[in-house]
């Protein structure tokens, strides 16, 4: 006999149970067996607990392949254009399938599309960990993404129909996404240990570990949950879905070498344009949408979605500038980066935990904006970094940056799933989610693309002010651009070059998303409601209360 929840009765209805017999003018029932509140409190907080791994594993993978990049790169001899899509394989998948992913849990089980997600997530990574080459390191990031997109809006619905209480749910909500700061902690210190006395290979072994104990919690304790009356699955929107974000992300990456104007990407460009149009007019028609776009008619709800993406764009993309940063510029070790990168973290994991009690008391404004705000000053301020500061001079910097992105990530979350009933969670936590990563590939592409453009750009002028001569100047670009200049050596003057234009292509990167945090801090003033509608009008109508 199983156990299934239905979202819209929030009860507990036990399959293989033998119904009351029928009596005249009435139809058999279904045994629903009223739920203690929030499912009683063990069983649900060990749902959190499972569904926290499970998103600690999906952070876990980006930053253990961010670390883990030079290593890499050296090992299979990678040039820095192809050298991105090892972290954006991973990347891209999961954006481009997490809207999809959601819409699927909801048709044919979140607890086991959850389930395989961290099976497929596992799997990936042992490919990656038995890789010998580029192509098979992308094609098992690709493999793990596919995990990825199944973990992220699948957990965050579970939770929205295992915590009942909105108040409850919020608090889940915010220890859910302090959850995706574990596994980017351990990311770093993880990669740093095992590179000091193991190849690159071992760094991906940790998620295929943490997956057993995953899968056990969950299938111990975790209902198994869909929406009912899903009709008939919405393959055309999937497959419009999954082309638009794919388009999109892929523009972002490849526009990053290419140019975001090139032939090519424009191309791109042109076709998640249409693929986008195309996605929205099926939807509209549909009586079971895989999103519901007339929620974006809610100013509130499209500014959350921005938001989700900002806080992401920031939070990996100057945890990639830092990275680079301590191991090509000061020179650091993997092992020492990640315990400078540590501070972050350990700033964001309890205030991301906090805020979710925080938004019971101040609404959502303050703590996003706020947040914002604080992020995008202290953004900017870690522009003061040369390359001979002491991480003594800084670490107050990095705790505040971390615990500045803990007081938007879980909110925006929370913001997103109180807009709408638990009937439409999945479909809002596969938005909210989708938001996320293409913030993700956004902040490492898109900064990422400031840095190295900034660096060829000026490198040449720094060469020449540090007196290199011509013929070592002209090596030593070529070196840069292909990424090699780790294996051979270079004069002191030339090393000297390299890192100062490294580190004005840092801190232009620093600046460009401490702005874009300000303005999006106005966004939330003017876009954002500061409390959750009473109420499911979300659910109740098609067109969402502005």
């Amino acid at each position: 006999m199983s156990t299934l929840i239905d979202d819209h009765t929030g009860t507990t209805v036990r399959h293989g149970a033998t119904p009351p017999p029928a009596t005249a003018g009435t139809a058999p029932q279904v045994e629903h067996v009223p739920s203690r509140p929030d499912r009683s409190t063990a069983r649900a907080w060990l749902t959190l607990a499972a569904m926290c791994l499970g998103s600690a594993m999906t952070f876990l993978e980006i930053t253990a392949s961010i670390s883990g990049l030079p290593a890499m790169q050296a090992a299979l001899h990678v040039s820095a254009a192809n050298a991105v899509w090892i972290p954006s394989a991973y990347t891209l998948t999961v954006a481009s399938l997490v809207l999809s992913a959601g819409s699927l849990g909801n048709r044919y089980g979140r607890k086991r599309m959850f389930c395989l997600g961290v099976v497929v997530l596992a799997v990936g990574s042992l490919v990656v960990a038995a890789a010998s080459g580029l192509s098979q390191v992308i094609a098992g990031q690709a493999l793990a993404g596919i995990g990825g997109a199944l973990i992220l809006p699948n957990s965050v619905a579970i939770l929205g129909v295992t915590f009942t209480d909105p108040h409850k749910r919020t608090e889940a909500i915010g220890i859910w996404a302090a959850s995706s700061g574990i596994g980017l902690a351990i990311g770093p210190l993880m990669a740093g240990v095992l590179l000091n006395h193991f190849s690159w290979h071992t760094v991906f072994l940790s998620n295929p570990v943490l997956s057993v104990l995953t899968l056990a919690v969950t299938i111990a304790v975790v209902a198994e949950s869909r929406q009912p009356n899903t009709g008939r699955l919405d393959l055309a929107g999937l497959a419009l879905g999954t082309l638009t974000i794919a388009a999109l992300v892929y523009a972002f990456i490849a526009g990053g070498h290419q140019g975001y104007a090139s032939t090519p990407i424009l191309l791109v460009w042109t076709v998640a344009a249409v693929s986008g149009a195309a996605f929205i007019a099926v939807e509209k028609r549909l009586a079971s949408p895989m999103l519901e776009v007339r929620l974006f008619r809610s100013r509130s709800f499209s500014s959350v979605m921005i938001v989700a993406a900002v806080a992401l764009f920031g939070f990996t993309g100057v945890t990639l500038l830092q990275v680079l940063f301590f191991q090509r510029v000061q020179h650091l070790s993997a092992l020492d980066t990640g315990w400078r990168l540590l501070t972050v973290w350990a700033a964001y994991i309890p205030v991301a935990g906090f805020a979710g009690r925080l938004i019971r008391r101040t609404g959502f404004k303050l703590p996003l904006a706020g947040g914002l705000v604080v992020g995008g000053l202290v953004s900017i301020a870690l522009a003061s970094q040369q390359s001979d500061t002491g991480f003594s001079h800084v670490w107050w910097l990095f705790a505040l940056f971390g615990a500045s992105c803990g007081f938007v990530v879980a909110p925006s979350t929370a913001a997103a799933l109180v807009s709408v009933g638990p009937a439409h969670a999945g479909m809002a936590s596969g938005a909210v989610n989708t938001a996320r990563q293409v913030g993700t590939v956004m902040g490492t592409s898109i900064l990422g693309t400031i840095l190295s453009s900034h660096l060829t750009s000026h490198l040449p002028g720094e060469l020449a002010a540090h007196h290199v001569p011509t013929a070592t100047a002209d090596r030593v670009a070529a070196a840069v651009a292909a990424g090699t200049t780790g294996s051979q050596p270079l004069p002191t003057q030339a090393r000297e070059a390299i890192a100062a234009a490294f580190t004005s292509g840092v801190h232009l990167g620093v600046i460009a998303n401490g702005v874009l945090f300000l303005i999006t801090a106005l966004l939330v003033i003017v876009g954002v409601h500061n409390r959750p509608h009473h109420g499911e009008p979300a659910d109740a109508s098609p067109h969402p209360a502005r």
